[in-house]
């Protein structure tokens, strides 16, 4: 279940690190100090005005503030918002500008929480700019750090680095050492974000030193305790353990018990992952100890809850039971809705270990009312997955597609924020996702339901390369998530029916539970209510074994079938595809299984499973590509059996359609190789069929006829002499010239008439830009390269030594442009991680920009045997093959070794006269041509004609 990596989010959870205040600070200690770990130390001073302030009127703000406080702590954040600005209202009637800007960074943080990032930027700016007009420079600094700290939250860590540098320079020339040592601490957080981890730890390191030099043993133990996080997140867990346990003994020494606390349960989370169960319980019953003895309840929450994700894991589900339930008494004691939501969750999951499939259906939808009612999507989504789940697993199959259906489609409304979540959440998120989509793509095929299924497999690969490229942007194909049928709408809407009942029954009784001394009517409401609250559930109990539901069900069954057969949208589909001899071809990867589903002229969409485990084919997948990337190693008995997992099913489905082409929309890891790569037993899939890769995005224009004849501007990054610097990441790297470059630009420019060439120095974005989109087809021999950790940031590298990225390619136009080839290395691909969604990324992005279609590479070329294998395409272009046509000839000419072309000149009398030309390679080249590292490393994204 979805909860299962829920629990284990909190086995590596970052401390809170609350710097210390001055004693008006202390005031806004609890909110800043569990709403934002990275906030200013100095967040609050005195102002000689204040004693000029009438009392009376101070006092109002004062107590305003307060209630914020404690509005804030039982999660009621629009009053606490309230609270604050009127506080904010008196502080400027009165003219405290210093007390202005305090509140100011106090509704930034409320905003920050509820999501409103702008707002919370906002408020924070006009912190700043009162810092800046009392000529405040301690203050300036803290507003800058808590600027940094909502950029770092909407994932714009470049500008929150900037930040804390210009906070980190105000404090280095105050001489403020404390404030010096927590900015580098929180850049360290930053660098965290990005998977820095070498910067991360030398920021913490530097952090740690100046807090050990100043004696500030707060400082020394918090970092000391984030590098145990980071080494625990790096899985070196020993290691981990021994910079907790020094975080430990100088909190027991200076008797700080919160903290001793929270270390003593990062122990027990680290000895958890190691397995150690008998440690870590021992370690979390310390803490919750600390937590009971000095009366922090929200502790108590948090240690209750580990110590029960110990115990689930260790299998003792009895004892973690005891734990969340104990852990929801104390949340609902103090009023923490969402502490409550979570150990509901919680038991929900064990419940469902157990299968005791009644109770754990129970408490997710004790879960899910709360979460409604709070506003908590992300909750909501899951535990709609997680009813889904078990109502699969009781064999309610059509009433679990109904809830995860409405789980995803809440899921995608979450997407459209997900730039605004922090990165914890966004990571956990993204994890998220993945599973929730094929679960719902794995039950829709097991009934049949091909068509929904596709559909879902078209939102999780959008979505995986959003995320990738980390800009979120609809698209008419995909927005809104998935349709219901009208039954499932009637299901749902009977069952948010029941749902709003337990939410108004439930906000009642929670304020009647929170009252201390009832009066008599008081407290028989309170019981009336709980007995209708136990009704309520006993009808969720039967909500789906209630004869509604079940004709709703079988309706929706044959519902489900008929539009699967009939929808006008697969007609057009089949139309196209017909006129293109191609079949649509999506595989899905499960964990036992490979699910192929074929869309063809003539056919519904037709499902075909393969049993391979996902274990078995990612280890012949990494095989196959190391095998693609080696010249002198044989690729083609991997080669084979991926073709009989992928292609063996399907052949006569192929056959039957008279397939020439296939459009093809790979699956995770699949997406590291090339479909074209695959052997038969007799000859490569190149040989009898042309492929183009697409996205969700490229359906609707696969069958978008290019202008008559290509128009090319050519550039080429050629003279080995010289050297080109960039940055990847934060490694300097060294690009120099590839000399068959400006050979294959040469012979393009003999080849195509039409073709505009610039080499080297004259190859600059300047010159570049400007002439694009007067061009059909873009051809770049030079680098490009990924940069893992922050997509935006990769680039291509010109000849004059710029290297656009990826976000300047977003201010392109290339609305004309029916062609962008990337011949260079690794333009498809940035490093190999567990789900390929950055091989479409590059081509992606160009079409975003218009483009209809890319040429790019999934490895790093062989620079003269791409020379040859564009010279060929081109000339196959230019005599009007389509670019699927093309790619296939030059494919088949490197597997016979041919490496002449057709190469056009000018005779003295201006006519055109064709000649046949030898391109000269070295001996080992061409010997191996036929080797699928020199002929299969280019795939074309987009429309292929």
């Amino acid at each position: 279940m979805e909860l299962e990596t829920y629990i284990k989010s909190e086995v590596t959870s970052t401390p809170t690190q609350t710097p210390m205040l001055n004693p008006k600070a202390l005031t806004l200690a609890v909110v800043i100090g569990v709403l934002a770990p990275i906030v200013p130390m100095n967040v609050l001073s005195e102002s000689s005005v204040l004693a000029q302030i009438p009392n009376e009127r101070k006092a109002e703000a004062d107590r305003l503030l307060q209630e914020g406080i404690q509005q804030y702590k039982t999660s009621q954040f629009q009053e606490s918002l309230q609270s604050f600005q009127e506080a904010l209202k008196i502080y400027r009637e009165i003219g405290d500008r210093s007390s202005e800007a305090d509140v100011l960074i106090a509704v930034g943080i409320v905003y920050r929480i509820l999501g409103q990032y702008q707002q919370a930027i906002e408020f924070s700016q006009q912190s700043l700019t009162i810092r800046q007009e009392l000529n405040d420079r301690a203050g300036e600094g803290d507003s800058l750090l808590g600027l940094g700290h909502v950029c770092s939250l909407l994932g714009q860590y470049r500008k929150a680095i900037d930040f804390y540098q210009q906070s980190l320079a105000i404090f280095q020339e105050i001489g403020d050492h404390n404030g010096e040592a927590w900015t580098l601490g929180y850049l360290g957080d930053t660098y965290s974000s990005l998977s820095h981890y070498q910067q991360t730890i030398e920021f913490y390191q530097q952090a740690l030193a100046i807090f050990q030099e100043i004696g500030d043993y707060n400082g020394e133990s918090s970092y000391l305790h984030s590098l145990g996080v980071i080494y625990q997140s790096l899985g070196q867990y020993q290691k981990a353990i021994e910079y907790y346990q020094q975080s430990l003994d100088i909190e027991k020494e200076i008797g700080n018990r919160q903290k001793e606390a929270f270390s003593l349960s990062s122990l027990g989370n680290a000895y958890a992952i190691l397995k150690d169960y008998q440690k870590a319980i021992k370690f979390h019953k310390q803490s919750l100890a600390i937590a009971r003895e000095i009366g922090a309840r929200h502790g108590e929450i948090i240690y209750l809850r580990r110590l029960g994700n110990t115990y689930s894991d260790s299998e003792q589900y009895e004892q973690a039971i005891e734990s969340y339930q104990q852990s929801l008494a104390i949340a609902r004691e103090i009023g923490d809705r969402k502490g409550e939501a979570r150990s509901l969750g919680n038991l929900g999951y064990v419940y469902h270990r157990l299968k005791d499939d009644q109770k754990a259906i129970e408490f997710h939808q004790q879960s899910l009312t709360i979460e409604r009612e709070i506003g908590d999507r992300r909750g909501e989504a899951n535990s709609l997955s997680n009813i889904g789940e078990v109502l699969e697993e009781q064999n309610q199959p059509q009433l679990a597609i109904t809830f995860l259906k409405q789980s995803v489609n809440v899921t995608e409304a979450i997407r459209q924020d997900l730039r605004g979540l922090s990165r914890e959440l966004q990571q956990s998120y993204i994890d998220s996702i993945s599973g929730r989509y094929r679960r719902l793509a794995d039950l829709l095929l097991k009934e049949n339901r091909l068509l929904e299924a596709q559909r879902v497999l078209d939102l999780l690969k959008v979505q995986e390369l959003e995320d990738y490229l980390k800009n979120v942007r609809g698209n008419a194909n995909t927005a809104g998530g998935i349709e219901f049928y009208q039954p499932e709408q009637e299901i749902l809407a009977r069952y948010n029916e029941l749902q709003q009942n337990v939410i108004e029954i439930g906000e009642e009784l929670a304020q009647l539970q929170q009252k201390e001394n009832l009066t008599l009517s008081e407290q028989q409401r309170r019981n009336q209510l709980d007995k209708i609250l136990t009704e309520v559930k006993q009808q969720f109990n039967e909500f789906a074994r209630s004869s509604e539901v079940r004709a709703l069900i079988e309706q929706l069954s044959f519902e489900a079938q008929e539009q699967t057969l009939s929808l006008g949208a697969l007609d057009r589909l089949r139309d196209k595809l017909g006129e293109l001899d191609a079949v649509l071809f999506y595989p899905l990867i499960l964990e036992d299984r490979l699910e192929l589903v074929i869309t063809t002229p003539n056919s519904p969409p037709l499902r075909r499973t393969v049993s391979v485990s996902r274990e078995e084919l990612y280890r012949t997948i990494v095989r196959f590509r190391l095998a693609l990337q080696d010249p002198s190693k044989d690729a083609v008995a991997p080669a084979q059996k991926l073709y009989r997992w992928l292609f063996e099913a399907l052949e006569d489905d192929l056959k039957a359609a008279n397939a020439e082409v296939i459009i093809y929309a790979p699956d995770g890891v699949l997406r590291y190789i090339p479909l074209v790569a695959l052997h038969d037993g007799e000859e490569w899939l190149a040989e009898r069929f042309r492929v183009n890769n697409i996205t969700a995005a490229s359906l609707e224009e696969i069958d978008t006829q290019p202008q008559p004849q290509p128009q090319v501007l050519a550039g080429a990054f050629a003279d080995e002499s010289l050297i080109r610097s960039a940055k990847i990441g934060q490694r300097d790297v060294q690009f120099v010239g590839l000399p068959f470059a400006g050979i294959e630009v040469a012979v393009l420019q003999n080849t195509l008439t039409n073709t505009t060439a610039y080499v080297d120095e004259a190859f600059n974005l300047e010159t570049m830009k400007p002439k694009m989109n007067g061009y059909n087809v873009l051809h770049f021999a030079t680098h490009a390269a990924f940069v893992p950790g922050d997509p935006s940031e990769s680039f291509i590298v010109f000849g004059e030594g710029e290297n656009p990225t990826l976000r300047d390619v977003e201010n392109w136009s290339l609305s004309n442009v029916d062609l962008v080839v990337l011949s260079a290395c690794e333009t498809g691909l940035g490093g190999f991680d567990n789900n390929g969604e950055q091989i479409l990324g590059l081509g992606y992005q160009f079409q975003n920009q218009g483009a209809r279609a890319v040429l790019a590479s999934l490895w790093k070329v062989s620079d003269g045997g791409t020379q040859v294998l564009m010279n060929i395409f081109y000339h196959a272009l230019q005599q009007g093959y389509s670019k699927t046509e093309a790619l296939q000839i030059a494919q088949r000419s490197l597997i016979a070794k041919n490496t002449s072309t057709v190469v056009s000149q000018r005779s003295s009398d201006g006519t055109m006269v064709f000649v046949s030309a030898e391109i000269e390679l070295p001996a080992n080249i061409r010997n191996n041509l036929d080797h699928p590292y020199y002929w299969a490393s280019f795939i074309l994204i987009g429309n292929g004609l």
